[in-house]
């Protein structure tokens, strides 16, 4: 039988660095187009989670998406005894960098907390922006001021983050809480969580739990958590980045003041274009298909994309 439907595990390559095993997605331009666009994904997620996008980015360039250490069932920096804050996984995305781009330019597509870690990577190596010929941030943030809690809302979650990172409560929630059951009672009683699936039809909710579930336990607990923790003190506006960014906007994002987030990164990058996607959340939801994930990339990104970057 021909196989005639595309799926990504297709594109799925071991990736072994720095004493880590995890994953890289590759796929190859489906024009002729040769872009090289590096995709880091956000917090909750894994390679398959954002297929999706990568059928709309393929159009302008080869795609290349890696797991990052605790993420998508690639092993945690505890592995290497290893603190898994912003700096140990933007010392992480330089490394992975310098080993996939050899040479050559290429475009940063980076989504939420992907790109505070690219952020983060390019000020502390400016030697790799200049290689950058197009930086994208979708639904990225620069600091703890930029979400919409307030300070007390935020010390609270900072200290529930923090609790549950704790090796107790994180081996419990790996081997007690992150079943399908917990995560769907969840949905239903957390706002914020109930939010997140909103473009989600009653058809679709079942497998999109399943999907939700998967990525729970593929990612480790005590990397999301301290990681979590670490966004309500975090500051990413003290250094400068020689960089323009183009930013993907949620019109409703319900995690992110855009105001603020325009404010501060005007603030590090040397110029900043918005760019809105037609989305009720934070991001399309979790087995989105191409064509509901084209929100990501809206008409002006495309137009960016497809200039030669050579003659930029």
């Amino acid at each position: 039988m021909v196989k005639t439907k595309r799926e990504p595990a297709d594109y799925i390559l071991p990736l072994y660095m720095n004493g880590l095993a995890g994953r890289m997605l590759r796929a190859p331009s489906t024009t002729k187009r040769k872009r090289e666009i590096l995709l880091i994904y956000g917090h909750h997620a894994m390679l398959e989670r954002w297929w999706g996008l990568v059928e709309n980015l393929e159009t302008y360039g080869n795609v290349t998406m890696p797991d990052m250490p605790g993420f998508g069932g690639m092993e945690s920096f505890a592995k290497i005894g290893v603190k898994p804050d912003i700096d140990a996984f933007a010392d992480y995305l330089a490394a992975f960098i310098k080993f996939r781009y050899k040479k050559g330019n290429f475009t940063i597509y980076a989504i939420s907390f992907g790109f505070l870690v690219v952020t983060r990577m390019l000020q502390k190596y400016p030697e790799l922006a200049k290689r950058v010929d197009l930086l994208i941030s979708a639904v990225g943030f620069m600091t703890y001021d930029d979400f919409h809690w307030n300070r007390r809302e935020q010390r609270i979650n900072q200290a529930g983050a923090r609790l549950f990172a704790t090796r107790p409560m994180a081996i419990f929630i790996e081997y007690v809480a992150l079943n399908r059951t917990v995560v769907k009672l969840l949905t239903k009683l957390l706002p914020r969580s109930k939010h997140k699936f909103i473009e989600v039809t009653p058809e679709e909710f079942e497998s999109v739990m399943d999907f939700d579930a998967k990525i729970w336990q593929a990612n480790d607990v005590r990397t999301h958590w301290l990681t979590t923790a670490e966004f309500f003190s975090f500051d990413n506006t003290k250094a400068r980045v020689n960089l323009p960014v183009a930013h993907v906007v949620s019109k409703n994002d319900h995690y992110l003041n855009n105001v603020k987030v325009e404010e501060h990164m005007r603030l590090v990058f040397s110029d900043y274009k918005s760019y809105v996607a037609n989305t009720k959340a934070h991001v399309p939801h979790i087995t989105a298909t191409k064509e509901e994930m084209a929100v990501m990339v809206p008409a002006g990104l495309r137009r960016l994309l497809s200039k030669d970057p050579s003659k930029v």
